[in-house]
């Protein structure tokens, strides 16, 4: 199942370029079919299998705050090129349609696929994340980011010196359970929405 993401930074003409330090984080974490790479500009793509490894970089991507994500989901063309760059198909044009929509929309994702109800509701559960993401202050992040990473709330609570029910209430505020309702929800639909 491909899953092209093509990613654009917002108010480049007023921020630094992040593109290239993105790109690093991006190989060195993110199992791709074809790695993330600069197509123009501020923009990038890349095409990933997994629709839960998109979940994840677009979480990632939009916690950020300075990117626009389009997700394309549907075929490309095969045999697959060496470079992100030379590859095409309707996956990729369909990423190009959801770049251009998410600049448009508030949390600044957008979903297009080969079946497009299911892409609508695959971008109506990345919104919601999105909305998720921006409300949470850096320290319910220190308490997520513990937890995420298979820590119980005792000893997130150790690591960080304060009280487990402290990491409770930073971890409600934040919303940690919807996240984690919400994220495979938005991967079955992502899968769907290949067609």
């Amino acid at each position: 199942m491909p899953f092209v993401l093509t990613v654009d930074q917002r108010a480049s003409r007023r921020s630094p370029d992040r593109v290239a330090d993105v790109l690093r984080r991006l190989e060195a974490a993110v199992p791709a079919v074809l790695s993330f790479e600069r197509t123009a500009g501020d923009e990038f793509q890349g095409v990933l299998d997994d629709p839960g490894v998109v979940v994840d970089v677009v979480v990632q991507l939009l916690r950020e705050g300075t990117w626009s994500v389009g997700v394309g989901a549907g075929p490309v063309q095969t045999p697959l090129p060496a470079s992100t760059r030379a590859a095409a198909g309707p996956a990729f044009l369909s990423a190009r349609r959801a770049v251009e929509a998410a600049k448009q929309r508030p949390g600044h994702v957008a979903v297009r696929g080969a079946h497009a109800a299911d892409a609508e509701d695959a971008q109506a559960v990345l919104s919601a994340l999105a909305a998720v993401v921006e409300r949470r202050s850096p320290q319910a992040w220190e308490a997520i980011g513990l937890v995420a990473d298979g820590r119980t709330q005792a000893e997130a609570a150790a690591s960080l010196g304060i009280s487990r029910q402290a990491v409770g209430q930073r971890l409600a505020a934040g919303l940690w359970d919807l996240e984690r309702e919400l994220r495979p929800t938005a991967a079955r639909l992502l899968a769907r929405a290949v067609g």
